[in-house]
Protein backbone atom coordinates (compact mmCIF):
# COMPACT_ATOMS: atom_id res chain seq x y z
CA UNK A 1 0.00 0.00 0.00
CA UNK A 2 1.07 3.55 -0.67
CA UNK A 3 1.32 6.07 2.15
CA UNK A 4 -0.84 9.13 1.76
CA UNK A 5 1.37 12.26 1.56
CA UNK A 6 0.42 15.24 3.70
CA UNK A 7 -0.31 18.63 2.10
CA UNK A 8 2.87 20.02 3.74
CA UNK A 9 5.00 17.27 2.21
CA UNK A 10 3.53 17.95 -1.21
CA UNK A 11 4.20 21.67 -0.91
CA UNK A 12 7.82 21.06 0.18
CA UNK A 13 8.39 18.72 -2.71
CA UNK A 14 6.92 21.23 -5.13
CA UNK A 15 9.21 24.01 -3.79
CA UNK A 16 12.29 21.82 -4.14
CA UNK A 17 11.45 20.98 -7.73
CA UNK A 18 10.69 24.62 -8.55
CA UNK A 19 14.01 25.77 -7.07
CA UNK A 20 15.88 23.07 -8.99
CA UNK A 21 14.37 24.39 -12.19
CA UNK A 22 15.84 27.86 -11.69
CA UNK A 23 18.90 28.43 -13.82
CA UNK A 24 22.10 30.39 -13.30
CA UNK A 25 20.61 33.05 -15.56
CA UNK A 26 17.55 33.29 -13.30
CA UNK A 27 19.69 33.91 -10.23
CA UNK A 28 21.80 36.40 -12.21
CA UNK A 29 18.66 38.36 -13.08
CA UNK A 30 17.53 38.23 -9.45
CA UNK A 31 20.91 39.66 -8.47
CA UNK A 32 20.59 42.48 -10.98
CA UNK A 33 17.09 43.29 -9.72
CA UNK A 34 18.24 43.34 -6.08
CA UNK A 35 21.22 45.52 -6.99
CA UNK A 36 18.90 48.03 -8.66
CA UNK A 37 16.84 48.19 -5.45
CA UNK A 38 20.05 48.62 -3.38
CA UNK A 39 19.63 45.24 -1.66
CA UNK A 40 23.32 44.45 -2.10
CA UNK A 41 23.45 41.64 0.45
CA UNK A 42 20.56 39.94 -1.35
CA UNK A 43 22.31 40.58 -4.66
CA UNK A 44 25.49 38.96 -3.32
CA UNK A 45 23.56 35.83 -2.42
CA UNK A 46 21.91 35.63 -5.85
CA UNK A 47 25.13 36.23 -7.81
CA UNK A 48 26.96 33.68 -5.63
CA UNK A 49 24.31 31.10 -6.51
CA UNK A 50 24.67 32.01 -10.18
CA UNK A 51 28.45 31.62 -9.95
CA UNK A 52 28.10 28.24 -8.24
CA UNK A 53 25.80 27.02 -11.01
CA UNK A 54 27.88 28.49 -13.84
CA UNK A 55 31.45 29.35 -12.72
CA UNK A 56 32.49 30.38 -16.25
CA UNK A 57 30.17 33.37 -16.60
CA UNK A 58 32.32 36.51 -16.36
CA UNK A 59 29.35 38.84 -15.85
CA UNK A 60 28.28 37.07 -12.66
CA UNK A 61 31.68 37.77 -11.12
CA UNK A 62 31.61 41.35 -12.40
CA UNK A 63 28.19 42.08 -10.93
CA UNK A 64 29.00 40.37 -7.66
CA UNK A 65 32.12 42.54 -7.53
CA UNK A 66 29.96 45.64 -7.94
CA UNK A 67 27.69 44.49 -5.10
CA UNK A 68 30.68 43.92 -2.84
CA UNK A 69 32.03 47.31 -3.84
CA UNK A 70 28.73 48.92 -2.87
CA UNK A 71 29.12 47.28 0.55
CA UNK A 72 32.70 48.61 0.73
CA UNK A 73 34.05 45.05 0.68
CA UNK A 74 36.85 46.02 -1.68
CA UNK A 75 39.05 42.98 -1.09
CA UNK A 76 36.22 40.67 -2.10
CA UNK A 77 35.33 42.91 -5.03
CA UNK A 78 38.89 42.77 -6.38
CA UNK A 79 38.86 38.97 -6.28
CA UNK A 80 35.65 38.94 -8.32
CA UNK A 81 36.96 41.46 -10.85
CA UNK A 82 40.14 39.34 -11.10
CA UNK A 83 38.05 36.32 -12.04
CA UNK A 84 35.96 38.36 -14.50
CA UNK A 85 39.13 39.57 -16.22
CA UNK A 86 40.53 36.01 -16.33
CA UNK A 87 37.39 34.97 -18.21
CA UNK A 88 36.99 38.15 -20.30
CA UNK A 89 40.29 40.00 -20.69
CA UNK A 90 38.86 42.78 -22.89
CA UNK A 91 36.26 43.99 -20.39
CA UNK A 92 37.18 47.66 -19.90
CA UNK A 93 34.64 48.14 -17.10
CA UNK A 94 36.09 45.28 -15.04
CA UNK A 95 39.49 47.01 -15.13
CA UNK A 96 37.86 50.35 -14.31
CA UNK A 97 35.97 49.10 -11.26
CA UNK A 98 38.85 46.94 -10.06
CA UNK A 99 40.90 50.13 -10.18
CA UNK A 100 38.31 51.88 -8.02
CA UNK A 101 38.47 49.15 -5.38
CA UNK A 102 42.27 49.17 -5.42
CA UNK A 103 42.14 52.92 -4.90
CA UNK A 104 39.83 52.45 -1.91
CA UNK A 105 42.51 50.18 -0.43
CA UNK A 106 45.18 52.83 -1.07
CA UNK A 107 46.81 50.69 -3.78
CA UNK A 108 47.22 53.69 -6.06
CA UNK A 109 49.87 52.21 -8.36
CA UNK A 110 47.76 49.12 -8.96
CA UNK A 111 44.73 51.32 -9.50
CA UNK A 112 46.61 53.44 -12.05
CA UNK A 113 47.58 50.33 -14.02
CA UNK A 114 43.93 49.25 -14.16
CA UNK A 115 42.75 52.67 -15.34
CA UNK A 116 45.48 52.68 -17.99
CA UNK A 117 44.27 49.31 -19.30
CA UNK A 118 40.62 50.41 -19.18
CA UNK A 119 41.45 53.45 -21.33
CA UNK A 120 43.42 51.33 -23.78
CA UNK A 121 40.29 49.26 -24.29
CA UNK A 122 37.91 52.26 -24.30
CA UNK A 123 39.73 55.54 -25.01
CA UNK A 124 36.47 57.54 -25.11
CA UNK A 125 35.49 56.88 -21.50
CA UNK A 126 35.40 60.27 -19.75
CA UNK A 127 34.73 58.64 -16.37
CA UNK A 128 37.90 56.55 -16.66
CA UNK A 129 39.93 59.69 -17.44
CA UNK A 130 38.35 61.38 -14.43
CA UNK A 131 39.23 58.51 -12.11
CA UNK A 132 42.76 58.24 -13.46
CA UNK A 133 43.20 61.95 -12.86
CA UNK A 134 42.03 61.54 -9.27
CA UNK A 135 44.52 58.70 -8.74
CA UNK A 136 47.30 60.84 -10.18
CA UNK A 137 46.40 63.51 -7.62
CA UNK A 138 46.86 60.91 -4.88
CA UNK A 139 50.25 60.07 -6.39
CA UNK A 140 51.10 63.83 -6.48
CA UNK A 141 51.35 63.69 -10.30
CA UNK A 142 49.51 66.99 -10.66
CA UNK A 143 50.59 67.94 -14.19
CA UNK A 144 49.63 64.55 -15.60
CA UNK A 145 46.37 64.69 -13.66
CA UNK A 146 45.60 68.03 -15.34
CA UNK A 147 46.07 66.30 -18.73
CA UNK A 148 43.44 63.72 -17.73
CA UNK A 149 40.98 66.38 -16.61
CA UNK A 150 41.57 68.22 -19.91
CA UNK A 151 40.61 64.96 -21.67
CA UNK A 152 37.44 64.71 -19.62
CA UNK A 153 36.40 68.21 -20.67
CA UNK A 154 37.36 67.58 -24.32
CA UNK A 155 35.03 64.57 -24.36
CA UNK A 156 32.20 66.88 -23.18
CA UNK A 157 30.59 64.48 -20.68
CA UNK A 158 27.57 65.13 -18.45
CA UNK A 159 27.60 68.15 -16.15
CA UNK A 160 28.39 66.01 -13.10
CA UNK A 161 31.67 64.84 -14.62
CA UNK A 162 32.41 68.35 -15.92
CA UNK A 163 32.12 70.00 -12.52
CA UNK A 164 34.28 67.27 -10.96
CA UNK A 165 36.90 67.77 -13.69
CA UNK A 166 36.94 71.55 -13.21
CA UNK A 167 37.11 71.17 -9.44
CA UNK A 168 39.90 68.58 -9.59
CA UNK A 169 41.88 70.57 -12.15
CA UNK A 170 41.53 73.60 -9.88
CA UNK A 171 42.86 71.54 -6.99
CA UNK A 172 45.89 70.46 -9.05
CA UNK A 173 46.62 74.04 -10.06
CA UNK A 174 46.44 75.10 -6.41
CA UNK A 175 48.93 72.37 -5.52
CA UNK A 176 51.23 73.82 -8.20
CA UNK A 177 50.80 77.31 -6.65
CA UNK A 178 48.83 78.47 -9.70
CA UNK A 179 46.13 79.97 -7.47
CA UNK A 180 44.62 82.41 -9.95
CA UNK A 181 43.88 79.69 -12.51
CA UNK A 182 42.66 77.43 -9.73
CA UNK A 183 40.14 80.13 -8.80
CA UNK A 184 38.94 80.17 -12.42
CA UNK A 185 38.42 76.40 -12.39
CA UNK A 186 36.68 76.41 -9.03
CA UNK A 187 34.36 79.15 -10.33
CA UNK A 188 33.42 77.01 -13.36
CA UNK A 189 32.82 74.09 -11.05
CA UNK A 190 30.53 76.25 -8.90
CA UNK A 191 28.63 77.45 -11.99
CA UNK A 192 27.82 73.81 -12.80
CA UNK A 193 27.10 72.73 -9.24
CA UNK A 194 26.47 75.62 -6.82
CA UNK A 195 25.40 73.31 -3.99
CA UNK A 196 28.76 71.74 -3.19
CA UNK A 197 30.35 73.29 -0.11
CA UNK A 198 33.87 72.03 -0.80
CA UNK A 199 34.05 74.01 -4.05
CA UNK A 200 33.48 77.28 -2.18
CA UNK A 201 35.87 76.23 0.57
CA UNK A 202 38.63 75.43 -1.94
CA UNK A 203 38.10 78.67 -3.86
CA UNK A 204 38.16 80.53 -0.55
CA UNK A 205 41.52 78.95 0.29
CA UNK A 206 42.98 79.93 -3.09
CA UNK A 207 41.66 83.47 -2.63
CA UNK A 208 43.46 83.64 0.71
CA UNK A 209 46.66 82.65 -1.08
CA UNK A 210 46.33 85.64 -3.44
CA UNK A 211 45.47 87.82 -0.40
CA UNK A 212 41.85 88.37 -1.39
CA UNK A 213 40.73 87.92 2.22
CA UNK A 214 37.36 89.63 1.80
CA UNK A 215 36.55 87.37 -1.18
CA UNK A 216 37.73 84.30 0.73
CA UNK A 217 35.49 85.15 3.70
CA UNK A 218 32.50 85.33 1.33
CA UNK A 219 33.39 81.89 -0.04
CA UNK A 220 33.69 80.39 3.44
CA UNK A 221 30.32 81.99 4.28
CA UNK A 222 28.78 79.99 1.41
CA UNK A 223 30.67 76.82 2.33
CA UNK A 224 29.37 77.03 5.90
CA UNK A 225 25.77 77.70 4.76
CA UNK A 226 25.95 74.47 2.75
CA UNK A 227 27.81 72.49 5.42
CA UNK A 228 27.45 73.97 8.92
CA UNK A 229 29.47 71.08 10.37
CA UNK A 230 32.66 71.90 8.42
CA UNK A 231 35.25 72.65 11.09
CA UNK A 232 37.95 73.49 8.54
CA UNK A 233 35.85 76.18 6.87
CA UNK A 234 35.23 77.86 10.21
CA UNK A 235 38.97 77.71 10.91
CA UNK A 236 39.87 79.14 7.50
CA UNK A 237 37.28 81.90 7.78
CA UNK A 238 38.67 82.72 11.21
CA UNK A 239 42.18 82.79 9.74
CA UNK A 240 41.07 85.17 6.97
CA UNK A 241 39.43 87.41 9.59
CA UNK A 242 42.65 87.37 11.61
CA UNK A 243 44.52 88.47 8.48
CA UNK A 244 42.37 91.60 8.31
CA UNK A 245 42.76 92.01 12.11
CA UNK A 246 39.16 91.10 12.94
CA UNK A 247 40.42 89.10 15.92
CA UNK A 248 37.09 88.93 17.77
CA UNK A 249 35.37 87.62 14.63
CA UNK A 250 38.24 85.18 14.22
CA UNK A 251 37.87 83.91 17.79
CA UNK A 252 34.16 83.29 17.20
CA UNK A 253 34.98 81.12 14.18
CA UNK A 254 37.81 79.30 15.98
CA UNK A 255 35.41 78.55 18.85
CA UNK A 256 32.98 76.88 16.44
CA UNK A 257 35.80 75.01 14.68
CA UNK A 258 36.97 73.60 18.02
CA UNK A 259 33.45 72.70 19.16
CA UNK A 260 32.97 70.74 15.93
CA UNK A 261 36.42 69.16 16.08
CA UNK A 262 38.28 69.25 19.39
CA UNK A 263 41.35 67.90 17.60
CA UNK A 264 41.62 70.90 15.25
CA UNK A 265 45.01 72.04 16.53
CA UNK A 266 45.24 74.81 13.90
CA UNK A 267 42.11 76.37 15.38
CA UNK A 268 43.70 76.36 18.86
CA UNK A 269 46.72 78.07 17.31
CA UNK A 270 44.58 80.69 15.53
CA UNK A 271 42.52 81.38 18.63
CA UNK A 272 45.65 81.61 20.77
CA UNK A 273 47.21 84.06 18.34
CA UNK A 274 44.04 86.17 18.32
CA UNK A 275 43.82 86.18 22.13
CA UNK A 276 47.44 87.30 22.27
CA UNK A 277 46.76 90.19 19.90
CA UNK A 278 43.82 91.20 22.12
CA UNK A 279 46.21 91.09 25.10
CA UNK A 280 44.47 88.13 26.75
CA UNK A 281 47.74 86.29 27.35
CA UNK A 282 46.38 83.71 29.82
CA UNK A 283 43.90 82.34 27.28
CA UNK A 284 46.52 82.67 24.56
CA UNK A 285 49.02 80.52 26.46
CA UNK A 286 46.35 77.91 27.24
CA UNK A 287 45.34 77.61 23.58
CA UNK A 288 48.89 77.62 22.22
CA UNK A 289 49.85 74.89 24.70
CA UNK A 290 47.01 72.75 23.32
CA UNK A 291 48.15 73.52 19.77
CA UNK A 292 51.59 72.18 20.72
CA UNK A 293 50.53 69.14 22.74
CA UNK A 294 47.41 67.64 21.13
CA UNK A 295 48.40 64.56 19.16
CA UNK A 296 52.12 65.24 19.47
CA UNK A 297 53.08 62.12 21.41
CA UNK A 298 50.62 59.55 20.29
CA UNK A 299 50.97 56.92 22.99
CA UNK A 300 51.58 59.26 25.91
CA UNK A 301 49.15 62.00 24.94
CA UNK A 302 45.68 62.30 26.34
CA UNK A 303 43.23 60.69 23.93
CA UNK A 304 41.59 63.24 21.63
CA UNK A 305 38.30 62.11 20.10
CA UNK A 306 38.81 63.89 16.80
CA UNK A 307 36.99 61.73 14.24
CA UNK A 308 33.48 62.24 12.87
CA UNK A 309 32.46 59.12 14.82
CA UNK A 310 32.06 60.57 18.33
CA UNK A 311 33.07 59.22 21.75
CA UNK A 312 29.40 58.76 22.64
CA UNK A 313 28.75 56.75 19.48
CA UNK A 314 31.82 54.62 20.18
CA UNK A 315 30.51 53.87 23.67
CA UNK A 316 27.09 52.88 22.33
CA UNK A 317 28.50 50.67 19.57
CA UNK A 318 30.95 49.00 21.94
CA UNK A 319 28.16 48.26 24.44
CA UNK A 320 26.10 46.66 21.66
CA UNK A 321 28.70 43.95 21.00
CA UNK A 322 27.44 40.63 22.33
CA UNK A 323 29.77 38.16 24.05
CA UNK A 324 30.24 35.41 21.51
CA UNK A 325 32.34 33.18 23.75
CA UNK A 326 31.35 29.75 25.03
CA UNK A 327 32.69 27.89 28.05
CA UNK A 328 36.31 26.82 27.66
CA UNK A 329 37.97 23.66 28.97
CA UNK A 330 39.44 24.41 32.38
CA UNK A 331 43.23 24.25 32.18
CA UNK A 332 45.80 23.80 34.89
CA UNK A 333 46.93 27.40 34.66
CA UNK A 334 43.34 28.51 35.47
CA UNK A 335 43.53 31.32 32.88
CA UNK A 336 39.91 30.62 31.92
CA UNK A 337 38.74 31.29 35.48
CA UNK A 338 40.56 34.60 35.59
CA UNK A 339 39.10 35.46 32.19
CA UNK A 340 35.53 34.60 33.17
CA UNK A 341 35.79 36.44 36.49
CA UNK A 342 37.18 39.40 34.57
CA UNK A 343 34.14 39.32 32.29
CA UNK A 344 31.82 39.12 35.31
CA UNK A 345 33.56 42.07 36.96
CA UNK A 346 33.29 44.05 33.72
CA UNK A 347 29.57 43.35 33.38
CA UNK A 348 29.15 44.38 37.04
CA UNK A 349 30.84 47.71 36.29
CA UNK A 350 34.02 46.95 38.24
CA UNK A 351 36.51 47.84 35.52
CA UNK A 352 39.56 47.91 37.78
CA UNK A 353 39.13 44.34 39.04
CA UNK A 354 38.14 43.22 35.53
CA UNK A 355 41.41 44.59 34.19
CA UNK A 356 43.44 42.85 36.91
CA UNK A 357 41.78 39.51 36.17
CA UNK A 358 42.30 39.82 32.43
CA UNK A 359 45.93 40.84 32.92
CA UNK A 360 46.43 37.67 34.97
CA UNK A 361 44.62 35.51 32.40
CA UNK A 362 46.88 36.83 29.62
CA UNK A 363 49.98 36.44 31.79
CA UNK A 364 49.10 32.77 32.30
CA UNK A 365 48.08 32.20 28.64
CA UNK A 366 49.52 34.85 26.27
CA UNK A 367 47.76 33.29 23.25
CA UNK A 368 44.28 33.58 24.75
CA UNK A 369 42.64 35.67 22.02
CA UNK A 370 39.36 36.22 23.88
CA UNK A 371 41.22 37.58 26.91
CA UNK A 372 43.12 40.09 24.75
CA UNK A 373 39.86 41.11 23.11
CA UNK A 374 37.98 41.52 26.37
CA UNK A 375 40.85 43.49 27.89
CA UNK A 376 40.65 45.78 24.87
CA UNK A 377 36.95 46.28 25.57
CA UNK A 378 37.66 47.11 29.22
CA UNK A 379 40.46 49.51 28.36
CA UNK A 380 38.37 51.25 25.74
CA UNK A 381 35.57 51.69 28.28
CA UNK A 382 38.12 53.23 30.65
CA UNK A 383 39.21 55.68 27.94
CA UNK A 384 42.57 53.93 27.35
CA UNK A 385 42.06 53.86 23.59
CA UNK A 386 45.69 53.42 22.47
CA UNK A 387 46.12 50.49 24.86
CA UNK A 388 42.82 49.05 23.61
CA UNK A 389 44.06 49.25 20.01
CA UNK A 390 47.15 47.28 21.07
CA UNK A 391 44.92 44.60 22.63
CA UNK A 392 42.76 44.28 19.54
CA UNK A 393 45.89 44.12 17.36
CA UNK A 394 47.20 41.27 19.54
CA UNK A 395 43.84 39.53 19.22
CA UNK A 396 44.14 39.72 15.43
CA UNK A 397 47.74 38.42 15.52
CA UNK A 398 46.54 35.39 17.47
CA UNK A 399 43.37 34.88 15.43
CA UNK A 400 43.32 36.61 12.05
CA UNK A 401 39.60 35.87 11.62
CA UNK A 402 38.47 37.64 14.79
CA UNK A 403 35.98 39.97 13.13
CA UNK A 404 34.93 41.76 16.33
CA UNK A 405 38.56 42.76 16.99
CA UNK A 406 38.81 44.40 13.56
CA UNK A 407 35.44 46.05 14.20
CA UNK A 408 36.43 47.50 17.56
CA UNK A 409 39.89 48.55 16.38
CA UNK A 410 38.25 50.24 13.40
CA UNK A 411 35.75 52.10 15.58
CA UNK A 412 38.46 53.40 17.91
CA UNK A 413 40.82 54.43 15.11
CA UNK A 414 37.98 56.31 13.44
CA UNK A 415 36.97 58.00 16.69
CA UNK A 416 40.48 59.29 17.46
CA UNK A 417 40.93 60.69 13.96
CA UNK A 418 42.49 57.86 11.91
CA UNK A 419 39.48 57.69 9.59
CA UNK A 420 41.21 55.78 6.76
CA UNK A 421 42.69 53.18 9.10
CA UNK A 422 39.39 52.83 10.90
CA UNK A 423 37.39 52.34 7.70
CA UNK A 424 39.93 49.78 6.47
CA UNK A 425 39.47 47.73 9.65
CA UNK A 426 35.68 48.02 9.46
CA UNK A 427 35.78 46.74 5.89
CA UNK A 428 37.86 43.76 7.00
CA UNK A 429 35.37 43.05 9.81
CA UNK A 430 32.54 43.06 7.29
CA UNK A 431 34.46 40.74 4.99
CA UNK A 432 34.85 38.32 7.92
CA UNK A 433 31.09 38.29 8.44
CA UNK A 434 30.45 41.03 10.98
CA UNK A 435 27.64 42.63 8.99
CA UNK A 436 27.09 45.53 11.42
CA UNK A 437 30.29 47.01 10.00
CA UNK A 438 28.50 47.93 6.81
CA UNK A 439 26.07 50.18 8.70
CA UNK A 440 29.01 52.15 10.12
CA UNK A 441 30.85 52.18 6.79
CA UNK A 442 27.84 53.60 4.97
CA UNK A 443 27.42 56.41 7.53
CA UNK A 444 31.00 57.30 8.42
CA UNK A 445 33.31 56.14 5.62
CA UNK A 446 31.99 58.13 2.67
Amino acid sequence: MFKKLSLLSLLLAFCLVANAQQTAADFFNIGVSKSKSADYIGALTAFSTSVAMNPENAQSYYNRGLAKQALKDHRGAILDFDRCIDLSSKDALAFLYRGLSKSAQDNYRGSLQDFNRSLELNPEDAYAFLQRGIIRIKLSEYRRAIEDFNSVLDLNPDNDSKYQAYYSRGYCRAQLDDYRNSITDYSKSIDLNPKRSQSYASRGFSRMKVEDFVGSIKDFDEAIKLNPEDSDSYYNRGFAKSKIEDFRGGISDYNTAINLNPGNVAAFYGRGYSYSRLNNQRNAINDLTKAIEIGNNEKNAKVVYAGPLTKGTLNNLRAAIKDKGSIETFSEDRSEAYYTRGVANFISGDEKDALEDLNKSIELNPTYADAHFKRGMVRSTMGLQYEAIADFSNTIKINGSYAEAYYMRGLIKHTIGDVNGGCYDLSRAGELGYSSSYNIIREYCN
